[in-house]
This record gives C-alpha cells, sequence and structure tokens, in this order.
C-alpha cells in the first residue's frame, strides 16, 4: 500500500504510450506494422518496470534537511534553507514541494532540480509573514524521477516544526547597525551632532563650529590661546515608553501589513536602540481598556519582556478611550519621560475628540505623537485627471491629504512632537526623532 500511494506516472509515460495508441490506431489502415507496434509495446512496458524497479530499489534514495530560525520576523524576508542529499548509486530528477504554513498559500510551491550520484545541493527561499502568531511547517515531498523519466516516485520527508513569527527581529538588527555606529552614512539615519547637555563632565576638547559658546572654558581658552569648550556626556538611564492604539483606527492595511504591525516593528527597534544607548523602555497598549503595561527598565532580559509583550497585541474593533490612556500614564510612568504614542487620525475631528487628552500628557512628559499618511489616497491626488468625475475626486483626495497637514501644525502650535510619515518609513522616521531629541537634550 506504502508503494502504491507513492507510485505516480510521469510525463514521457503519457506521451510514450499515446504514441503507441495513436501506431495501434494507425496499424488498422496498415496491418503490416502490427508487429512492429506490439514490440514497441512490449519493449516500453519492459522499461517502465524496470524503472519503477529502479526507483523503490533503495529504501532511503534521498535525504533532506529544512533549516528555518527559531523565529521568523514580521514583514520581513526570512531566508529558509533546505539541504539535499541524493543517497542513490544514479542520477536523479527532483521535484521538491515543501509545505510551508497554510497562512502563506502557497499551493504549488516547488522547485525542480537534478542531482547527481551523491550530489549535495542546498535551496534557499525566502518568506515573507504578514500576522503575527504560529506557524507549523509541514513534511517536505521529493518527486524522484530517474533517467527515463517514465515513473515517479514520492518521497515524504517527515520535518514537521511549529515556529513563532514575532516582531521583525531582522529589522531590529538592520537598524541597530544603522543608528548606534560612529558615523552613518545609510539610507535614511540623518546624521546629528550629539551635544550633551547633562552636568557630567567629560572632557575638554577644541572648539569648532556648531559648538556652544556657553559651554567655552575660558580658563583652558587662556592657557591654550585658542578656544577650548567643555564636552559634556548625554544623559543616560532616561525613560522612553511606546503607546500603542490597538483600536480598529490601527487596522488598515497597507501593503500585507496592518498600522498596527508597522507599529509593533517601529516599537521594537526602538525600544532596542533605546537600551543599547542605555537608557530604560516601557511598553503600554491601549483601545477600550489598557491591555499591557510593563513599566520601563534596561537590560537585554527586559528586551525579550519587551518582545513578549508586542507579539501578544491584538487589534480590536473598539474607539480608542484616551481618558483611560491618561489615567494610564499618570498610574504607570514615574518621573517625565519620552513617549512614542503610535495612533491614526484619519480626520482632523478625529484629533479634536482626543486633543485635550494629549495635550494633558504633553505637559507631564515629551509626548511624540506619530499617526500615518494614507499612501493610496497620496499617490491618488498627484495623478493625471482624465474627465470631470476624476477632478471631483481628485479634489477630495487633496483635500484628504491637505488635512493631515493640518494636523501636524495644530500638534506644533500646542508644543507636542509629530510625525506624519508613510507606513513603510516609520521605523526610520521614529529612529531619527528619538535620535534628534536625544542630542538636543530635550528629554
Amino acid at each position: 500500500m506504502k508503494i502504491r500511494w507513492n507510485t505516480y506516472l510521469g510525463n514521457r509515460f503519457f506521451y510514450l504510450f499515446t504514441g503507441i495508441i495513436a501506431a495501434f490506431a494507425a496499424c488498422f489502415a496498415f496491418p503490416q506494422f502490427l508487429f512492429f507496434v506490439q514490440i514497441i509495446l512490449g519493449v516500453a512496458l519492459a522499461i517502465t518496470l524496470a524503472d519503477f524497479m529502479l526507483l523503490f530499489s533503495k529504501k532511503r534514495m534521498l535525504e533532506i534537511k529544512r533549516t528555518v530560525p527559531k523565529m521568523l520576523s514580521l514583514g520581513s524576508e526570512n531566508h529558509i534553507r533546505l539541504e539535499i542529499t541524493n543517497a542513490s548509486r544514479m542520477v536523479l530528477k527532483l521535484t521538491v514541494q515543501d509545505e510551508v504554513p497554510v497562512q502563506f498559500q502557497l499551493r504549488d510551491f516547488s522547485m525542480n532540480l537534478s542531482l547527481d550520484r551523491g550530489e549535495h545541493r542546498v535551496l534557499d527561499y525566502t518568506l515573507r509573514p504578514l500576522t503575527r502568531g504560529e506557524y507549523t511547517f509541514n513534511d517536505v515531498n521529493g518527486y524522484v524521477q530517474s533517467i527515463f523519466g517514465l515513473a515517479e516516485r514520492r518521497i515524504r520527508i517527515p520535518l514537521s516544526q511549529p515556529v513563532p513569527v514575532y516582531p521583525s527581529i531582522i529589522e531590529m538588527k538592520a537598524f541597530e547597525l544603522k543608528a548606534l555606529s560612529r558615523i552613518s552614512n545609510f539610507h535614511g539615519i540623518k546624521k546629528l551632532r550629539r551635544l550633551g547637555q547633562s552636568y557630567e563632565f567629560e572632557q575638554i576638547k577644541n572648539y569648532v563650529m556648531g559648538d556652544d559658546y556657553r559651554s567655552i572654558n575660558w580658563k583652558a581658552t587662556s592657557r591654550k590661546a585658542d578656544l577650548m569648550v567643555n564636552q559634556f556626556e548625554e544623559e543616560k538611564a532616561q525613560q522612553i515608553y511606546t503607546l500603542l492604539d490597538t483600536s480598529r483606527s490601527m487596522r488598515m492595511p497597507f501593503n500585507g501589513l496592518s498600522l498596527l504591525d508597522y507599529s509593533v516593528n517601529a516599537s521594537l527597534v526602538i525600544s532596542n536602540i533605546a537600551l543599547n544607548k542605555q537608557d530604560k523602555t516601557g511598553l503600554l497598549t491601549f483601545s477600550d481598556k489598557i491591555d499591557t503595561v510593563i513599566r520601563a527598565d534596561k537590560g537585554k532580559g527586559h528586551l525579550r519582556k519587551i518582545l513578549e509583550g508586542l507579539y501578544k497585541v491584538q487589534e480590536k474593533p473598539l474607539e480608542a478611550n484616551y481618558e483611560l490612556l491618561y489615567l494610564g500614564v499618570r498610574n504607570a510612568i514615574r518621573g517625565r519621560s519620552l513617549l512614542f504614542l503610535y495612533t491614526n487620525f484619519e480626520s482632523y475631528f478625529a484629533l479634536e475628540r482626543a486633543l485635550p487628552i494629549i495635550r494633558r500628557i504633553n505637559k507631564l512628559h515629551l509626548l511624540v505623537v506619530v499617526f500615518f499618511e494614507n499612501t493610496e489616497i497620496l499617490d491618488y491626488s498627484t495623478s493625471e485627471s482624465k474627465n470631470v468625475e476624476e477632478i471631483y475626486l481628485h479634489t477630495i483626495a487633496q483635500k484628504y491629504v491637505s488635512e493631515k497637514k493640518q494636523i501636524v501644525s495644530e500638534l506644533r502650535q500646542y508644543g507636542i512632537q509629530a510625525i506624519l510619515t508613510r507606513p513603510e518609513d516609520l521605523s526610520i522616521n521614529t529612529v531619527n526623532k528619538y535620535l534628534e531629541l536625544k542630542s538636543r537634550g530635550m528629554i
């Protein structure tokens, strides 16, 4: 029964026997060729039988090993590796089908290759998960053909394994390298001079253009006959909190990911960079109630705690309660902190409802409100109009885009930091804002 369910006929078999059937049909008109066609049929059957015997002569013809990361990164290209070895003594034509998790909906995922005797081959492919949670890789199927190609044997390699999809570790490590390098030449990261504003003295150095005149050391200047300035270290152990809105306004999808998932990835990136700069990081999620509170702390173990908290964040089909957010901030966050509020205002009216609470939070802490451009409407507003109806629609789209900019102006008018960003640029813009505020000593 095992052999029966793992046996298939190849394309060559059908081509060959279709030709033989056609030859038998032609023998009605040319009966003198019947004997030769019968010989061809016998040879074809013998070769087919020999092909089956070759394919099932050895129990282990194929060895396959799959290498998957311990956790997949949300929204990033994750590399999966298949190591394939031909354990037989003949050349094999092979179709490999990896049973990837059902979340990817890849029903015809296969790779074709040819293996010499004892050859070892490595195949790489990438997967981009779009939702958090547990994914399950199932078995790997190898469909093997010999040099005849008339029959096919399926070899199932049991490699079932569950893999969790967490906020993007790949993106976190990439931004860690960019933001923390001494000289950053990477696209998207601004180079900012870090002028320490604390009273922790570091050294006396020569004055260069851009140094604060207030830090000139006049005694050292008189001794050296050259302008000398005091340099101070950046303050450390400052509190950085991420406030995540998990309400229905964050469910909008762009390029496969929801706004909440973009925010989750950016939260992990900024938390990691802040911890590497020896600041403390925390997390608070809210919608109609306060869901998750992780108080600010530091250390690699704390990053794991934040990662687990972000992994469990779920969207809710409800409105955000900003009054409850204010109470949560008052109760959970002690001391002045830098707060990144990830939310989405689709209209100026939505801001007006939340603005009084946002202003009260900004009086207690340094608040950065991060919300999103609707890239589809933005791109549509700049496209060309072809008729009166499209002119009307473009006017509405431009009004929508203008209203988003008005929201930024309104927030800045009240001294509230604001970031209006495309979803795909969220992490870059958040990191830049953190480095800017850090360098200006505003935290």
